[in-house]
């Protein structure tokens, strides 16, 4: 005789009982696992049939339509009661002295079952696997759609069975079944950075690349080694056109031609090496003998002071 799947050989046992937590008795064990307590006459009941062992039976609670299953650990209840762990009949929607039918049943063996945890610090545990493994030897079947109760360190971890194969109801006595994780009930993936946010902040950086103060080269001011002023002041430098800009040369007066621009620039700190080395050097004597003929009166008051007139050389040799 076969009913939804499941094997009942010769007359099945089936009766009805008033469920009772384990707190009600002095059996603290039976929370850390899926096994019931039952009285001594359905032990009988069951001897005298022929039934399969390990003894498995189906828990229904008709009033909410849920069903379960479990094992017996133990025939020492009082007559019409059963005790059972808290956490199952919190899956099943039963307060204490409601009723609830049970029936033995065959379960085929488990090759597979999907867990998913109802928070993620079960998979802070140092060792998960190993803690799960530990707690489902205490455990005789897993049905779909339950949610068992796994203790660890005086913490109380909730696990919900999704799936399992073959059947949704499962015996995992002396079976290997392989075990799938899903992502935890409150598991919340990380948010990804919008992509107006990246450009807002890309244009920004710009405006502050634009606002930040340009490097200008030789825009210092420029000191004689020998301590005197200097005859003329050189033009300020501006961020925006100071090339194309000429400097102004000692009488304050502009020279419209490029070449007295370039020596006058070269004057002021450019250093020119190869050919054009000699040239500019020329240039520059010329340039000082003509402002020291402009201005005679400095001539006589400063000592005799020759610039450029040292030896020069070629860095070509």
């Amino acid at each position: 005789m076969f009913f939804d799947g499941y094997g009942y050989h010769g007359t099945s046992f089936e009766q009805t009982y008033r469920c009772y937590p384990a707190s009600f008795i002095e059996k603290p064990q039976l929370e850390s696992g899926d096994k019931i307590i039952m009285p001594p006459s359905a032990l009988d009941r069951l001897a005298s049939l022929h039934i399969d062992y390990p003894m498995l039976f189906e828990l229904r609670n008709r009033a909410a339509e849920r069903v379960s299953h479990c094992g017996v650990l133990e025939f020492i209840a009082e007559e019409g009661m059963i005790y059972m762990p808290y956490w199952m009949m919190e899956n099943m929607l039963l307060q204490e002295g409601d009723i609830v039918q049970v029936k033995n049943v065959t379960l085929p063996k488990g090759t597979y079952v999907k867990l998913q945890p109802h928070t993620k610090d079960f998979l802070d545990i140092s060792n998960p696997k190993a803690i799960l493994e530990t707690t489902l030897r205490n455990y005789s079947c897993l049905t779909t759609g339950d949610s068992i109760m796994v203790a660890y360190n005086n913490k109380k971890y909730y696990i919900d069975i999704i799936e399992t194969k073959p059947s949704n109801a499962i015996s995992i006595i002396e079976t290997d079944c392989e075990v799938d994780f899903a992502p935890p009930l409150d598991y919340k993936e990380p948010e990804r950075p919008v992509a107006a946010a990246n450009k807002g902040s890309a244009q920004v950086e710009e405006a502050l690349a634009e606002n930040e103060p340009k490097f200008n080269p030789f825009t210092g001011v420029g000191r004689r080694l020998d301590g005197k002023p200097l005859k003329y002041e050189p033009a300020p430098v501006s961020s925006s056109g100071s090339k194309d800009k000429q400097p102004a040369n000692a009488n304050g007066k502009g020279q419209p031609s490029t070449g007295s621009s370039s020596q006058s620039t070269s004057a002021q700190g450019k250093l020119v090496f190869g050919s054009n080395a000699n040239r500019t050097a020329k240039g520059s004597q010329k340039e000082a003998a003509k402002e020291t003929k402009q201005e005679p009166s400095a001539k006589k008051e400063e000592p005799k002071f020759q610039p450029f007139s040292g030896k020069k050389y070629s860095l070509r040799g």
